[in-house]
Formats: C-alpha cells, sequence, structure tokens
C-alpha cells in the first residue's frame, strides 16, 4: 500500500521548498519539487540602466549573492562585446572561488552533516580520547587534539542538558538509517564548530576584495572597481594582497585536511548511499576563472556530457560559445506563469498566473532545458567535464578523494559513484580542492601582472544604438548560473536569469519529463515515513537555493501560502 509524505517547508535550505513522495514498501516510487514563491527580479530589472542590473541582480539571494553579481555583469559585457583588463580578472575569479569555499564549508558542515551524523551520540557516547587519535590516524590536522575534542563533548552535552539544542533543533537523532559510530560522529561535530571560524577567514577575502559583504560593491561593467595604486593605503595595497595569501593559506589546510577528509570518511562509512540518488547522466557546467581579457581561456574547463560517459564530453570554450547560448530553453508548462511556452531565455517572459497546484500547474519554477533534456547541474557535472577534459588538478583531487575513500571501507572506488547523494558531497570536495587551488594561481598571476606595471581595472562602458543581446555564465557553487539580456538603446528589455536550482528543483518539463530532484528521489529507501531523514539526505546533496530559483511578489498583497517555521 503506498503512502503520501509530505515535507514543507524543506529545512536546511535557502527558501522555501516543498517535496511530496509516494512511498511504498519502504522506497520512494514518485515524487514532486513544488516552489513556492515566485521571483520578480527580472520584472524590476526592465527599463533599467544595463550598468545598475547586477546591484539588484545580486539581491535574488542573500547567500548566492556574488555569483549573481558576476553572471549579471558578464551578461553586459557580453551584449557589447567588452573586454575585461586581466587584473579585474584575477581579482574577480578571487572572489568568486572565496565564496565558492565558503558556501561549501556551511553547506557540508552546517546545511547536511546532520543528516548524517548523530549529535545526540556524539555527546554521550563517544570516548574524545578514542575519537582524537582515530582523527589524527585519517588527518594529520592541527586541530584534533584530545583537549579539542572533550571541549565540544562538554560544550554538547549542555546544550543536550539544557533541553535547548539551539542548531541542533529537530535533529532525527537517533534514526535507523544514523550508522557512524559515535567516535566518528564526535569528529564530525568538532569540525563542525571549526567550520563556522575557516568559513569566515575565507569570507574575508570577498570583504577585503568585494569591499563588502554579503553583497559585494566592488564590480562595474568592464572591470572592477578596485584601483590598484601601492603607495595609498586607500586602496588594494601590497598588505592587503599579502593578507589575502595568508587567509588562503589558512583554509587551504582546512580544505584539504579536514572537509575533503571528512566527507571521503563518511562516503565511506555510507556506501549505499553511492548509488541513490541518480539522475539520467546528462550533464552540464561551464568554464571558469577567465584567464584573458575576452574569456576565451579559463583555469577551469565546462562542458556537456551524456549517457553519464565522459567520452561523450563536449567542451563548452568560451563566454561566448554558441554551443551553449543556442541550446538553453525553459518550460511553464507545469509552472505557475502565463501560457504553456518553451523558450529561448532572450525571449522568455516571467508572467506570473497562480493556480491552486491541483492541475498540470504546480510549481513557481520553471523547466530548463539543454538541446531539449533536462540536464544536472553542479558539481558533479563540474567535476566530470574537468576529468573529461584531462585537467589535472581535477584529475588529482578526485584520484585522492577515491582513494581515501577505499582506504576507508577497503574498497576500489571510481567516478561511477560520483553521480549519486553522496557523489555530490564527494564532488564538492573535490571541487573545492580545485578551487583553493585555482585560486593561489590567481593570486599570483595578479602579483606578477602588477609587478610588470599594469595597474588596470576596468574598461569604459559605450551603449550603441539599436539592439543587443548576451549571455553572463557563472560556474556557481551549485552549478550552472546564466543571465540573459536583451538591450535597447541603453535600456534593459528582457532579463531571464536560468539559475542552477531551477536546473534541478523544476517541476515536469515540456515532455512530461521530471525534474532532478523529482528523478532522484525515486528508489531512495525510507525507513521511518514520520521521519523522512533519507528524503532530506538526497535534497540536500544538491545544495537547493530557492530564493534563487523563486521569490515572490504580489503587488495586490495577496498570501498564496503560510509555512511554520520549526
Amino acid at each position: 500500500m503506498s503512502e503520501q509524505i509530505v515535507i514543507d517547508p524543506i529545512t536546511r535550505i535557502e527558501g522555501h521548498l516543498r517535496i511530496e513522495c509516494e512511498v511504498e514498501d519502504g522506497h520512494v516510487t514518485q515524487a514532486r519539487s513544488i516552489g513556492t514563491m515566485w521571483r520578480g527580479i527580472e520584472t524590476i530589472l526592465k527599463g533599467k540602466d544595463p550598468r545598475e542590473a547586477w546591484l539588484i541582480a545580486q539581491r535574488i539571494c542573500g547567500v548566492c549573492t556574488t555569483v549573481h553579481a558576476m553572471a549579471s555583469v558578464r551578461s553586459v559585457e557580453s551584449a557589447l562585446n567588452l573586454e575585461v583588463p586581466v587584473n579585474a580578472q584575477y581579482i574577480r575569479n578571487m572572489i568568486v572561488g572565496a565564496h565558492c569555499l565558503a558556501d561549501n564549508i556551511i553547506h557540508f558542515y552546517i546545511l547536511s552533516a546532520v543528516d548524517w551524523v548523530d549529535i545526540a551520540s556524539a555527546a554521550l557516547k563517544a570516548d574524545p580520547k578514542k575519537a582524537s587519535a582515530l582523527a589524527r590516524q585519517l588527518s594529520p590536522w592541527k586541530h584534533n587534539s584530545f583537549q579539542e575534542f572533550k571541549q565540544t563533548q562538554d560544550k554538547l552535552k549542555k546544550l543536550i542538558d539544557s533541553g535547548q539544542l539551539g542548531p541542533f533543533s529537530n535533529g532525527y537523532w537517533g534514526h535507523p538509517a544514523m550508522q557512524l559510530e559515535p567516535e566518528v560522529n564526535l569528529i564530525a561535530a568538532v569540525h563542525y564548530f571549526q567550520a563556522l571560524n575557516y568559513q569566515r577567514k575565507i569570507n574575508k577575502v570577498v570583504t577585503i576584495l568585494g569591499s563588502k559583504t554579503p553583497h559585494i560593491q566592488n564590480l562595474a561593467v568592464g572591470g572592477v572597481a578596485n584601483p590598484i595604486n601601492l603607495d595609498s593605503p586607500a586602496t588594494l595595497t601590497m598588505e592587503r594582497l599579502f593578507y589575502i595569501k595568508t587567509l588562503m593559506d589558512e583554509v587551504h589546510d582546512f580544505i584539504q585536511q579536514v572537509y575533503m577528509t571528512d566527507v571521503a570518511t563518511i562516503a565511506a562509512l555510507y556506501p549505499e548511499w553511492c548509488s541513490y540518488g541518480k539522475g539520467n547522466g546528462t550533464f552540464l557546467s561551464v568554464p571558469e576563472m577567465p584567464l584573458d581579457a575576452k574569456g576565451e581561456t579559463f583555469a577551469m574547463p565546462g562542458g556537456y556530457i551524456t549517457e553519464g560517459d565522459i567520452a561523450n564530453f563536449r567542451p563548452i570554450k568560451s563566454f561566448n560559445d554558441p554551443f551553449f547560448e543556442d541550446n538553453v530553453k525553459e518550460s511553464v508548462k507545469h509552472s505557475f506563469y502565463k501560457g504553456d511556452w518553451t523558450r529561448h531565455p532572450y525571449v522568455s517572459e516571467t508572467v506570473p498566473e497562480f493556480h491552486d497546484g491541483t492541475g498540470e500547474k504546480y510549481s513557481w519554477v520553471k523547466a530548463p532545458s539543454f538541446k531539449n533534456e533536462p540536464a544536472e547541474v553542479g558539481p558533479v557535472a563540474s567535476v566530470l567535464a574537468m576529468n573529461a577534459a584531462g585537467y589535472q588538478p581535477a584529475v588529482k583531487h578526485t584520484k585522492w578523494m577515491l582513494e581515501k575513500i577505499g582506504s576507508v571501507n577497503s574498497t576500489k572506488q571510481d567516478m561511477g559513484i560520483l553521480p549519486s547523494t553522496m557523489g555530490r558531497h564527494i564532488s564538492r570536495a573535490i571541487r573545492a580542492g580545485v578551487v583553493q587551488e585555482a585560486m593561489l594561481g590567481q593570486w599570483d598571476a595578479l602579483i606578477n601582472n602588477i609587478g610588470s606595471g599594469d595597474f588596470t581595472t576596468c574598461n569604459e562602458v559605450h551603449f550603441p544604438k539599436g539592439e543587443q543581446s548576451g549571455v553572463g555564465v557563472h560556474e556557481a557553487p551549485r552549478g550552472t548560473l546564466s543571465h540573459w539580456i536583451v538591450i535597447e538603446n541603453g535600456k534593459i528589455r528582457n532579463y531571464q536569469a536560468v539559475v542552477p536550482s531551477t536546473w534541478l528543483a523544476g517541476p515536469l518539463g515540456s515532455n512530461g519529463e521530471p525534474g532532478y530532484y523529482e528523478r532522484c528521489l525515486v528508489g531512495n529507501p525510507m525507513a521511518d515515513p514520520e521521519k523522512p531523514l533519507e528524503v532530506l539526505r538526497t535534497v540536500h546533496s544538491f545544495d537547493p537555493c530557492m530564493a534563487c530559483a523563486v521569490h515572490m511578489l504580489d503587488p495586490k498583497g495577496k498570501e498564496y501560502s503560510t509555512v511554520k517555521v520549526l
């Protein structure tokens, strides 16, 4: 007999998401992903000066701020065929790299780890001496001391005894799907608190180079607003640049010795979750960290993979590659928007038309497609593309992660485990290793270019008469992000953002194919329908950002839904 499970809202994500599942014989047989807000940013941007678009567009989200700002300025530069000074590219690349690392650290430890780690067991059952010894065996991390483990355990016990667990409230402690030993749980709990400090350190890089965080202030169409003057303390000086290098070096050790090690360890101890949560084998990513003024060479490659086989890899070679630009579409057949169409973003509309959700239309999220097929974006797509391209930093970190997993559970692993629930965490950790290395390369490149006497950070912008269109792409932490702009006589005529969580959280497509959350939940086990932990594991593995996919705007003040925040 089937049973319907409804989780609304899904917590530990950005924004509001409702998941409906049919469960039969302990497994999910069908799922619906429902975004419960409408995004009105595209409507707000119409008629605005394109040079202001990035300031508004980054307000799409309070978490994914930098990524929208970057895609937005790139869209205008694409439309105007405007080059960007290499100094500005290097500064931008360090900003997005730092944002990515902070995002990855927060996602795993704060938003997802408690799907796998039993905090109550860590506090009440673990032996801190044994846990510290195990942690030192897994990694040379300097903060794996017995003293730190004992202090953290005491802190957790105090929380539990008080009855006020704070961020650990409402956890499914003791759930039958939790299977880590108490000492492993304590290791993860200790690193949870340490992660807060290291994400703060890397976020300082965003603050220094971006002038502010979360919503940066230094971007400009044509470059960045950071003046470089080695003699002025009010500008980007060598002192500030060397402080940034110190922060990056500190976080480098945390990424390699803690984050990557913890993900590999937990993946090894939940091997079955390397097979749950698979998609259709189609992956899309774009290149990132441009190294030249035209956006034609990159530190990190991207591309398109079909049938789950990296031998089918097709590179996306530049920011203006027509292969990407020509093949993205969006459908609203099952979304709360006016009409029943599948269109290219340059001619898409965002005209809301709310329904009660009982018919064909049931979500505020659109349904994107690439070459008329759904595609998975995100860390798995990025890591597979980089390996397919033979990009050595990715090959190195992928090999390290797979060998580390194998050393913990005494099995041989290959990249076939990556397209899965646990594989998304593994891939995100691999990509973090790649990004932190690439950031150091960008720092060196900026220092060397300044040393050559080049202080240029921005090119002048001119808007010709008539119509121009362009797309700005960015490989964000959650996957491929694209902003599409149509400019007419110097003003924005149309603007669309196709974001990672739209690709993944969307409803049925124009041909009835399920969205990625809907697809990847089918087959998931469920031990206790009253505590649907396994559903959360797969949904959280995508790191949903519904604020990016949808926003609520009702000029008449109508209340569409009410949710209870737990």
